[in-house]
């Protein structure tokens, strides 16, 4: 897959992971460029070693907690990184055209919440989706808590930012998928409109769902059959659920 490099960032805006499964997923990933390493001795000698040129500094978890976020768990290791290239659009659609029919697409309309998106790049390397689609200025950009909440998965799902959310839905239209928007405001369920063909699922940010634009944008409309006793569901969770419907038609 082709992707665009950007230029490496000064080390105040590189990224710091911690935890053992982001932190292990980002240096097994050779896409990713690691720039320095915190640890524990005894964090640093579970991982069996480090390439030569890369900076290891030893630390106490005292030392530790001053580079991450208060009270995150670090598990004694910490990484600063460079972002990972941009992915392009056409390039996953092109290798799209060779995955198999429940390999879905999802597609996230200004769902900021660093959380909710490590969480649901965990749903989709679980069910095996093609890769993820966001507007570039309103998602989260790489960092630890969205590392840690996609548990390595930041490093195997392929992400693509894109400028405009309603010309790239265009283009996944035009490369076969059956765009399904997830909403609360409609009577179709999911296991109804999902059909035969490829899909590709959008789902909206916490509260205001999708963007009316973003609706007119999908080829269909559809809910989760949720229990009246909930008003609606967490994005990831809801994320969760759809791809796991797709995987099991």
């Amino acid at each position: 897959m082709r992707r665009g490099h950007r230029p490496s960032q000064p080390s105040s805006n590189r990224p710091r992971f911690w935890g053992r499964h982001a932190v292990s997923a980002a240096l097994a990933n050779p896409e990713r460029i690691v720039r320095r390493v915190w640890g524990t001795r005894e964090a640093l000698a579970a991982f069996g070693g480090f390439p030569s040129d890369l900076p290891v500094t030893f630390a106490e978890v005292t030392d530790l907690g001053r580079l991450v976020p208060q009270d995150a768990p670090h598990q004694g290791i910490v990484i600063e990184v460079d972002p990972l290239p941009d992915i392009w659009l056409g390039d996953l659609l092109e290798e799209a055209a060779n995955a198999g029919p429940n390999r879905p697409l999802l597609v996230l309309d200004q769902v900021t919440d660093p959380h909710n998106v490590g969480a649901v790049l965990r749903s989709a390397a679980a069910f095996d989706a093609i890769g993820l689609i966001t507007q570039d200025r309103h998602a989260p950009p790489e960092s630890g808590a969205l590392a840690r909440a996609a548990s390595g998965a930041l490093e195997t799902v392929p992400w693509v930012r894109v400028v405009n959310l309603a010309r790239a839905l265009d283009e996944i239209g035009e490369a076969g998928f059956w765009r399904i928007g997830l909403t609360g405001h409609t009577e179709r369920t999911l296991a109804q409109a999902i059909g035969t063909a490829r899909v590709a699922l959008v789902l909206g940010a916490e509260g205001e769902g999708m963007r009316q634009n973003t609706e007119t944008h999908c080829d269909e409309l559809a809910k989760l059959p949720i229990s009246p006793k909930v008003e609606s569901l967490n994005v990831s969770n809801a994320a969760a659920i759809a791809l796991y419907a797709v995987a099991t038609r």
